[in-house]
């Protein structure tokens, strides 16, 4: 596996598990459709959570939430709506974002934004 790529299943596990510290329910991981794909579907409470994940190793460039741009949160939006079609889901629905930097070894930073509007 590439280094990023290995960096980046780095943060969505530990995404993952900060979300489940929280308390919510993690339905699927890395759900697919067709070449859009949903980082991690969780459920808090009675909703329905679309994560998207993104990580880097130092905000030298940028925050790591400025690479969900409109074009991403909108085939996020188009999977998600796939998925809710597919599991038949009727429960309300929101978009997050969860931001991880650092690297493997390091003590990471993460930050959950609920409710992301682009």
């Amino acid at each position: 596996m590439a280094e990023h790529n290995e960096l980046g299943k780095w943060g969505e596990d530990l995404a993952a598990l900060y979300l489940q510290d929280k308390g919510y329910v993690i339905l699927e991981r890395d759900w697919h459709s067709g070449h859009r794909d949903i980082d991690i579907v969780a459920r808090d409470g009675q909703t329905v959570v679309f994560v998207e994940v993104k990580t880097r190793r130092n905000r030298t460039f940028a925050e790591p939430e400025t690479a969900v741009d409109f074009q991403k949160l909108r085939n996020l939006k188009q999977a998600a709506n796939h998925y809710i079609k597919f599991r038949h889901i009727g429960y309300d629905v929101r978009f997050d974002v969860v931001t991880v930097v650092g690297t493997p070894g390091s003590e990471p930073e993460i930050m959950h934004i609920e409710d992301f509007q682009w």
